[in-house]
């Protein structure tokens, strides 16, 4: 049996009394791409940081690539995140330096210091960068200062970024959740475009862009699963019940 992507055994975060995560069961395989929704506090973006090793459980496991995070060393955990791409809401971008360096910060991490420090000084794009920037349709702003773009071209520098970094499994959280319907539409079909046959979790507010992008749903709620669903059952109640305040 293939070992999955990602596996969560009774999975749990708390910070001082409050519960943020608990007891979660989850696996994913390769190649799906599943959707975690929940309303703001239902600890999605707790359980996107605890799977792509940002956040250690404080109970429970978390596996990713058949190793559990918690029992790595330091330089044994950087070396699963390096196969690991994110994409946070903040974007976590550079705004003053140009697009070229934002793209080339998803490689920082195989690269030696040397390297690194190189890649800042000498403004010279490669062809993984230019790849990465014309696969989101901005080889143009290549040398642009990102702080000049607009809120849609810095969320298609972000997946290129991710793109620059080769991942074998992408999680990104609340990518969408600062655009506008059109907008948003357009960043998914990009995301699931470039991330073809990847494994992809992302954490979305929008029902209806995970039922077009994704093939499974998870539904999160007080930081434990209501549901947990191939996206062709997820039905109007249980978003319904996901999102009411009672």
């Amino acid at each position: 049996m293939t070992t999955p992507v990602v596996r969560l055994c009774g999975a749990g975060r708390v910070f001082g009394s409050v519960v943020a995560v608990a007891d979660v069961d989850l696996s994913i395989g390769a190649g799906e791409r599943v959707a975690i929704l929940g309303s703001s506090g239902a600890g999605k973006t707790t359980l996107l940081s605890m799977i792509n090793g940002s956040l250690p459980p404080t109970s429970g496991s978390v596996e990713v690539f058949g190793s559990d995070l918690a029992r790595l060393s330091t330089s044994q955990l950087r070396q699963v995140q390096r196969r690991i791409g994110s994409i946070s809401q903040r974007l976590d971008l550079v705004e003053q330096v140009r697009v070229l360096h934002n793209v080339n910060a998803g490689r920082l991490a195989r690269w030696s210091t040397m390297r690194s420090v190189l890649a800042l000084a000498v403004a010279r794009p490669d062809s993984v960068v230019l790849d990465a920037l014309d696969r989101v349709g901005l080889a143009w702003a290549v040398h642009e200062r990102t702080e000049r773009l607009s809120g849609g071209e810095r969320q298609r520098v972000a997946i290129a970024r991710m793109l620059a970094q080769a991942p074998d499994l992408v999680v990104a959280d609340e990518p969408v959740s600062s655009l506008d319907p059109g907008r948003a539409g357009a960043i998914l079909d990009l995301l699931q475009r470039t991330t073809e046959g990847h494994t992809v979790v992302v954490s979305l507010h929008q029902p209806e862009l995970a039922r077009i992008h994704c093939t499974r749903a998870i539904g999160l709620r007080d930081g434990r699963i209501a549901f947990d669903v191939p996206i062709g059952e997820l039905g109007s109640g249980s978003v319904v019940d996901l999102y009411s305040l009672a």
